[in-house]
């Protein structure tokens, strides 16, 4: 007979959407930080896209996320992380809604070089009250605007985190997670306080 103790332990699963743009470097970031080889949806882009799909500051990208990307984060026995990295191309929104459903939160990421591609996101999860961290991809290193700066121009609420990363670096995509549950269970907390009916 089997001990209390030595039962296996079912653990929490948490998920969280990887969002924005065309080529903001979703699928990397899912990819720098899975445990397991993540499943992707990469498809090469062909002629029949052209016109479709914007191309404008991404003209060397040759492929791209069709469905969704997924990754694995094991935090502890009790705690996963499931990584659902969202398609960017405005064709394959329709998958948002689904995918969202039973999120604990999103990163938005961003490239400074084309924000304007960010506000669709950002107006997504803040229509659904779904909390979010912005995280401002570096292409090759580039940090020509601060934090500040990328808050200002998305007009964003002082409790959203915006953090400057490297997505290729797994530490610099885990800081931007950790940032992300800390403003989920802040947002919680919130929720649960008994001013916030006031």
């Amino acid at each position: 007979m089997l001990s209390a103790s030595s039962e296996p332990v079912m653990p929490t699963a948490l998920k969280i959407l990887i969002a924005g743009g065309f080529g903001v470097g979703k699928t990397t970031m899912v990819g720098s930080v899975s445990e397991v080889p993540p499943l992707e949806t990469e498809e090469r882009i062909t002629e029949a896209s052209y016109g479709i799909d914007d191309l404008a500051g991404v003209e060397g990208k040759t492929s791209t996320t069709v469905a969704m990307d997924f990754g694995r984060i094991t935090i502890s026995p009790q705690l996963v992380l499931y990584l659902f990295g969202t398609p960017g191309q405005d064709r394959f929104w329709f998958m948002w809604d689904d995918l969202a459903l039973g999120a604990l939160g999103a990163v938005v990421l961003a490239d400074t070089r084309r924000l304007d591609a960010s506000f669709a996101s950002v107006d997504f999860f803040e229509e659904r009250q779904i909390p979010f961290a912005v995280g401002v991809n570096c292409f090759d290193g580039r940090r020509e605007s601060t934090s500040q700066d990328v808050r200002s121009a998305l007009a964003l609420d002082p409790s959203t985190p915006v953090i400057l990363c490297d997505v290729r670096d797994r530490n610099s995509s885990k800081t931007v997670l950790l940032a992300l549950l800390e403003a989920a269970r802040a947002q919680a907390f919130a929720r649960m306080s008994p001013m916030a009916g006031r």
